[in-house]
């Protein structure tokens, strides 16, 4: 048998590992969102049933890392049990050609689980996100124009495809988060049966889920928040992600992130622009899921969808 290094070699010098070696060191299944679809409570409930990295949620190796080696990312998952799937909770793999890439050519076989958003609510929290943590000095009106990944991320139908393309489309499941939000319990079934584990109950803590970006606001300070981000990311490429979560768990949390302003309401007009900058993609999305997502088209439809639902 292959030992981890090799498996390194075989990889850098462009040749597949064995799908029965690959199976013992690597995930079998990555749900890659995009941000701010859920993926953080899916970590959550999915981590007593399946083996997922034991000290950060995102290694992001196969966007950001994937020059530290197969063992670097092995590092981040304690053991993987016989008999228990393996897998990734990776947002941020959905818009990178880079990674999914190397994920076909490393495990081709893998099973990736995508999941679409309202792309305006979305953008808007993911927004919010960056700016809580010090990532981008911006307002969303400037961020939309200079961080790429607000739209690229949203390109959902393009790609889906490019996914499909590369795995199959029986190995690429596409979920809508709207469900997850009417009914947990439904969804994570679905999920279930997609990467083959056993069905379980949610508890009633996780069936009642709440998505949490209205709690975040501007940093207090935001050169005080990025170098705390810019620590934790180097903190993480060494696998020192335990230590990451004591501090972000501790009351040193509050001084180093929010606790600056809300974030106020956009001009009606700019959400409205933004529904046109995604209709394509909407529309496109409707014809590969054979559903209708009109909700999304526009603010008046999310409105009377809101409306209805509550």
């Amino acid at each position: 048998m292959l030992k981890s290094t090799d498996a390194v070699g075989c990889v850098a010098a462009g040749a597949t590992l064995s799908q029965q070696y690959a199976a013992e060191i690597l995930p079998s299944f990555f749900i890659i969102g995009p941000p701010r679809t859920g993926t953080t409570w899916l970590h959550k409930v999915l981590r007593e049933h399946v083996v997922l990295p034991n000290s950060i949620k995102e290694t992001r190796f196969f966007d950001r890392n994937f020059h530290q080696g197969i063992p670097w990312y092995r590092a981040h998952y304690e053991k993987f049990t016989p008999g228990r799937l393996a897998g990734e909770v990776a947002p941020t793999y959905f818009a990178s050609f880079l990674a999914r890439e190397r994920i076909a050519h490393t495990v081709p076989w893998a099973k990736v689980i995508c999941i679409f958003r309202n792309p305006v609510e979305r953008v808007l929290s993911l927004y919010r996100l960056k700016r809580a943590y010090g990532r981008i000095p911006w307002s969303f009106e400037q961020a939309i124009v200079r961080d790429p990944e607000l739209l690229e991320s949203s390109e959902y139908a393009s790609n889906l495809r490019a996914w499909r393309n590369a795995f199959g489309a029986s190995h690429v499941m596409a979920c809508v988060y709207d469900d997850l939000q009417k009914n947990p319990q439904s969804y994570i079934h679905a999920l279930a049966d997609f990467i083959e584990i056993p069905r379980f109950t949610l508890t009633p803590a996780d069936a009642a889920y709440v998505e949490s970006s209205d709690a975040l606001t501007h940093p207090r300070s935001y050169y005080r928040t990025r170098g705390a981000t810019l620590m934790a990311d180097w903190l993480k490429k060494r696998r020192l992600g335990k230590l990451v979560s004591i501090i972000k768990n501790s009351r040193v949390r509050r001084y180093l992130l929010a606790g600056g302003p809300p974030f106020g309401d956009l001009p009606l007009e700019f959400l409205q622009d933004l529904c046109e900058v995604f209709r394509h993609e909407v529309e496109q999305l409707e014809s590969l899921l054979n559903r209708d997502l009109s909700a999304w088209k526009s603010l008046a439809e999310t409105s009377r969808a809101d409306s209805a639902s509550a």
